[in-house]
């Protein structure tokens, strides 16, 4: 009998949708058509400006000027401003200083948070409510930027890169779903680890954070993120315009509404406009997130919720 069942319900796919449960109704050609469109208007309405960008940082400035400005049908693609771009000058160098401040930084964040959160974890470390409800503390009140100013310039901070990275570099938010998703994890298996003689560190790299893959990958896309896309920092501690970071150079031109310097020979001889030059430096600065979201999408269920609930 049980054979003649198993045969009769059909096993889900791998792309099909779950079984519904009995006590839903089944939704009907009308909400599956709306919820189509709302889903295409909203992809519309995020795909179209890219697409513009994309589109407008490849076309030459013959196209660009029948266009008026920034162009939605390509017509003669060409990739100067991109090489004009990665050929050396400002907007390569802050491009690579943006990349060694996101890989420092979101390091030294995760470091730190995992740390933090493993010892919040654990019931019986040394203070570790207090510890807990000063961090919460501080998600409510702040010193203030002048205080927060004053301090990294007393600290001697200001004109290096480590302002760019100390203020900003610990999340609560994200320490309290490390927290959340690391108190999940079976205490009889940690107990049985420490009861082999293994210690708390060996515990949290051997045990607790091959256990906790989602998370981290969630979280270190938020680290990785937020420094990447930092500008005011940058804009607050540093004074050299030689180490400020592709966000900074991306303002910076559509501000001024010109190209770098080493680039006008190539609009004054109308190969090259400076509206590509703008929208070449947006798209290089949307590129790594574009790249990395996609591959940390699929954990973000397993590491966002699971750590949110159980915290």
């Amino acid at each position: 009998m049980s054979a003649v069942l198993d045969k009769s319900v059909p096993k889900p796919g791998r792309w099909a949708a779950p079984p519904r449960p009995v006590w839903e109704e089944e939704p009907t050609r009308a909400g599956i058509a709306g919820k189509g469109l709302v889903l295409a208007l909203a992809c519309l309405s995020i795909l179209f400006p890219l697409w513009i960008v994309i589109v407008t940082s490849l076309s030459s400035r013959a196209t660009i000027d029948r266009a008026g400005g920034l162009v939605m049908i390509p017509k003669g693609i060409t990739f100067v401003a991109y090489r004009e771009l990665l050929s050396g000058g400002q907007v390569t160098r802050a491009a690579v200083i943006s990349v060694l401040i996101t890989v420092v930084g979101t390091l030294f964040s995760m470091t730190v948070s995992v740390l933090c959160a493993y010892g919040l974890s654990r019931s019986g470390s040394l203070g570790h409510r207090w510890m807990l409800m000063l961090l919460l503390a501080t998600m409510f009140f702040s010193a203030g930027l002048i205080p927060t100013y004053l301090l990294v310039q007393s600290l001697g901070l200001t004109d290096t890169y480590l302002a760019l990275i100390l203020p900003s570099a610990i999340s609560v938010f994200n320490i309290l779903v490390l927290r959340g998703f690391f108190m999940g994890i079976s205490q009889e298996l940690i107990d049985s680890a420490r009861i082999d003689g293994a210690g708390d560190f060996r515990i949290l790299r051997q045990i607790v954070i091959p256990l906790s893959r989602a998370v981290l990958a969630v979280i270190t896309l938020f680290y990785a993120v937020g420094y990447w896309s930092a500008w005011f920092n940058a804009s607050l501690y540093l004074n050299d315009q030689n180490m400020m970071p592709l966000q900074n150079v991306m303002i910076q031109l559509v501000q001024k509404q010109e190209a770098p310097v080493g680039m006008s020979q190539a609009i004054r001889t109308g190969e090259l406009s400076g509206l590509a030059v703008q929208m070449a430096v947006m798209v290089m600065a949307l590129l790594p997130v574009a790249v990395l979201s996609p591959f940390v999408q699929k954990h973000f269920k397993k590491g966002m919720l699971t750590g949110a609930v159980k915290g």
